[in-house]
């Protein structure tokens, strides 16, 4: 078994390659559906998605997380998992089949109910890959995830947007999706060329479940409140006003869920096998949430300060409504994922139960924030995520600061500085952006000159240094040079 850092930097190389290339071609793509499509078209889908996301969450029950833990994992226990969630993935099927009339009546929208009956059969194919996702994951074989995104999101993304142009509005993004979940299904059957056998093991189902549940139960939790804001919106607004609210926040996810997903993929698998080694385990942790907010709060600081033209550029004047979305959540966007890892912390020492209670306590709290935040409008809604944030942050560091010593306050000092010096390199592109300039060189402006003065203000930061040091050392010159040095 390889160290630790080569392990994360080839899990991390291979789920940046599938990220960023897999989630390029979906941004190009989604410009030009956004183009084709109305705002009420991704409002639409944008309502349905309450259900699938819930339906998904329960099909996958936390078994996934169980196994990367298990550190004694048998076939038997992967086919038990693999039979629960087929089984699961059916009787949400089912349900979703009998209460789509409802569903449209609820938002008083006739089409909802053939898309989601059409829609729902997406679950069953979830769930026909989970297990051969988590069998990589585990592997680290990051590389067959990213060819797996990557075909499926070719594929796919070209077919919708043909379809978006021959003039089937909102089926085109329900097609889509389909056509993209079968992709995914042959691919890894083929790839990964494992196969369920016939048995299923209560004793596996009790012990998984027993973790499992846990998760589970704050994975709904977490979903529910993912995909209350569209609901409320939805059914207090109007599909036009989801579908600003929609892309708007789209883009401000891009950057950070983009990138925190690439360590988080990794980070989880890596720290459960060192899980039994504290010291180790909090070093790791350190250095995680110091390169992702390095990166993430400069990439969020820069589209908000960017979003006006990149909007009216790349989704035309049509989407102007969703630039004051798209700016304000980037501030909610930029610290998800310290949340996050603090919870992979929680959940690889196997405190299940406590991420489950934190869940509850946060998203009641959440929930009360949003619906305070309906008289104010859609714009409310988005500052009520960045209050929510900054709520999350800090009960989530309460207990990885109790059983760690990694509290808010030991935290901030890991991220405050890259937080500061992010706004102080973004501002003159702002202010450039709200200027009289045309948007294709305001763009070009904040583009150009925001990176330089990041640069500037972290060219003898140690930490950029040695990120500096480790790309530079993968790249083929660099190692042709070295083996000669070496040579010699």
């Amino acid at each position: 078994m390889g160290s630790v850092k080569q392990q994360t930097l080839s899990g991390v190389k291979w789920t940046a390659i599938e990220k960023f290339s897999v989630q390029g071609i979906h941004f190009l793509l989604g410009i030009l559906m956004a183009r084709l499509l109305t705002p009420a078209d991704f409002g639409a889908v944008a309502m349905l998605g309450v259900f699938i996301a819930l339906s998904n969450t329960f099909i996958s029950s936390g078994f996934g997380n169980a196994l990367i833990r298990k550190l004694d994992r048998t076939d038997v226990d992967y086919s038990t998992v693999f039979y629960f969630n087929l089984v699961i993935s059916l009787v949400c099927v089912g349900i979703l089949l009998l209460v789509a009339p409802s569903v449209a009546r609820f938002y008083n929208m006739s089409i909802l109910c053939p898309i989601l009956r059409v829609q729902c059969f997406t679950l069953i194919l979830h769930a026909l890959c989970i297990i051969q996702t988590t069998r990589l994951t585990i592997k680290l074989d990051f590389r067959g995830i990213a060819m797996r995104s990557f075909f499926s999101a070719i594929i796919s993304g070209v077919a919708g947007v043909v379809m978006a142009y021959v003039g089937l509005g909102v089926w085109a993004l329900v097609y889509q999706a389909i056509l993209a979940n079968v992709i995914n299904v042959i691919f890894l059957w083929t790839y990964t060329k494992w196969h369920p056998i016939l048995a299923f093991s209560w004793k596996s189902f009790k012990e998984m479940f027993g973790f499992g549940s846990r998760l589970l139960g704050a994975g709904l939790i977490d979903t529910i409140y993912r995909n209350l804001s569209p609901l409320v919106i939805g059914k207090c607004f109007s599909p036009q006003e989801l579908g600003y609210y929609n892309r708007g926040t789209h883009f401000a996810r891009f950057p950070s869920t983009n990138i925190y997903s690439v360590l988080q993929k990794v980070s989880y698998p890596v720290m459960a096998r060192i899980q039994n080694d504290n010291a180790h385990l909090i070093a790791v942790y350190h250095k995680y949430i110091r390169v992702t907010c390095m990166v993430i709060f400069f990439a969020c600081t820069l589209l908000a300060a960017v979003s006006k033209p990149l909007i009216l550029l790349v989704l035309t004047e049509k989407w102007a409504v969703s630039i004051i979305y798209l700016q304000v959540y980037c501030f909610a966007a930029m610290f998800s994922h310290i949340s996050v890892i603090n919870l992979s912390l929680l959940k690889v020492k196997g405190r299940s139960g406590l991420v489950l209670r934190l869940e509850i306590i946060k998203k009641a709290l959440a929930a009360i924030i949003l619906f305070s935040a309906i008289p104010f409008g859609v714009l409310g809604i988005c500052v009520s995520k960045v209050i929510y944030a900054q709520i999350a942050l800090i009960i989530n560091t309460y207990y990885t600061g109790k059983f760690f010593g990694l509290g808010y306050i030991e935290q901030i000092r890991d991220f405050a500085g890259f937080f500061v010096y992010s706004v102080l390199a973004c501002l003159p592109a702002f202010f450039v952006a709200q200027s009289e300039i045309s948007s294709y060189w305001s763009l070009f402006f904040g583009l150009v000159t925001a990176p330089m003065i990041y640069w500037l203000f972290l060219r003898k930061n140690e930490l950029m240094r040695e990120m500096l040091s480790l790309i530079g050392n993968k790249l083929p010159f660099h190692r042709k040079n070295r083996r000669k040095v070496d040579e010699c």
